[in-house]
């Protein structure tokens, strides 16, 4: 099986707690702006003063204390348009990608070299050359190293990126394949628009990378890892929930599609789903030791807790990460993942499961065996 030889997790050094940012959303409000990538700064920046209540108590119920801007607070005030800002995306996402890469690889005790395979992952920025391909001569990738960048799975993509290093593993037993993801989710928030969903988006998402490095059955390094290995991974689209989640492509970037919805989707679908796979496995919810879920949001983690029937404690870290950096979209899993292996790993031997959500809407699940 595929051995996840390390996984690392990197933010911007900018912090803030979440009221620093609620007041700056408030601050930088301008309306009937329609351009413009707000920031972190800029969800419900448009707001007038009597939607400052509605954008309070939103934050307030993000259960979000603190979250890591790719830019300082009061740069984003600044950015003009969606050029400037998917500029930064590249500056900055670069910086991110190859420190959270050179530092899973380091701790692999592998070099850049070794790498056949890399899949990277982005919704919150273009690039073209995309940043691994940037990142290639910075890093010392092979020129003959196989890439697979990918826009549009947004949150699922950290699930379905490591599903798809396992693809590739499977023919490819003895080499070493990366999943690279980088998210700055502030660099493209609206701030001319008022809606409720760009509130939401603005309370909850951070910014942050990560990479995983993982190793085929037969590489000659397989059995030295203590990381878990992939057993098998399920994509699902559920039809007719196209428009619950993803982006509106605007003239000013992206804007942000988020149905309150999603939280009953979760629990229609997603429930089902989980143990329909697990099953095929001759596995229960109750059997799985480690739950690596995306917290896409309180909601939705409250939702995915009540049809699985999970304690809080079964997604203590899922809740410690949206708390201490929000929702890093497709990099949150990979933050989850290091955490639980870093704080309490399971027992060698027993399950986990990879969970998580994306525009489709569609879920990625990927069963882990410690």
């Amino acid at each position: 099986m595929t051995r996840i030889a390390a996984v690392d997790g990197v933010l911007p050094a900018h912090r803030y707690h979440q009221r620093e940012i609620t007041d700056a959303f408030a601050a930088m409000r301008r309306p009937g702006a329609g351009a413009g990538a707000g920031a972190g700064a800029g969800a419900g920046a448009g707001a007038p003063e009597r939607g400052r209540g509605m954008l309070d108590r939103l934050h307030a119920a993000a259960c979000v204390r603190t979250r890591h801007l790719a830019l300082p607070l009061e740069r984003y005030a600044q950015l003009d348009g969606f050029g400037q800002a998917n500029d930064l995306f590249i500056e900055e996402g670069l910086r991110l990608g190859e420190q959270a890469l050179r530092n899973a690889l380091d701790q692999a005790g592998l070099s850049a070299h070794d790498v056949a395979f890399v899949f990277a992952t982005s919704v919150t920025g273009i690039a073209a050359p995309s940043l691994e391909a940037r990142l290639a001569g910075r890093l010392g990738l092979r020129p003959d190293v196989k890439r697979v960048p990918v826009f549009g799975l947004g949150c699922a993509a950290g699930a379905a990126g490591l599903a798809r290093v396992h693809d590739y593993l499977l023919g490819h037993p003895d080499q070493v394949a990366v999943l690279l993801s980088v998210e700055l989710c502030s660099l493209t928030l609206q701030r001319g628009d008022i809606s409720t969903q760009n509130m939401v988006a603005g309370a909850l998402f951070g910014d942050g990378a990560a990479a995983l490095v993982a190793v085929g059955r037969n590489h000659p390094r397989h059995q030295e890892y203590a990381g878990p290995e992939v057993v098998a991974g399920r994509s699902r689209l559920y039809p007719g929930t196209e428009g619950a989640l993803g982006w509106d492509i605007r003239d000013g970037g992206f804007g942000i599609v988020l149905g309150a919805e999603l939280p009953e989707l979760v629990r229609l679908h997603v429930g089902e789903e989980v143990r329909s796979f697990l099953s095929a496995h001759d596995l229960k919810p109750d059997d799985i030791t480690g739950w690596v879920c995306h917290p896409g949001g309180p909601k939705v983690l409250e939702a995915l807790q009540e049809t699985l029937g999970l304690s809080a404690d079964s997604m203590e870290f899922a809740w410690r990460s949206l708390a201490k950096v929000g929702n890093l979209s497709s990099a949150s899993v990979l933050h989850i993942l290091r955490d639980t292996l870093d704080l309490r790993p399971p027992p060698p031997g027993s399950p986990g499961l990879m969970v998580a959500l994306g525009p489709g809407i569609g879920s990625e699940l990927v069963l882990l065996r410690w």
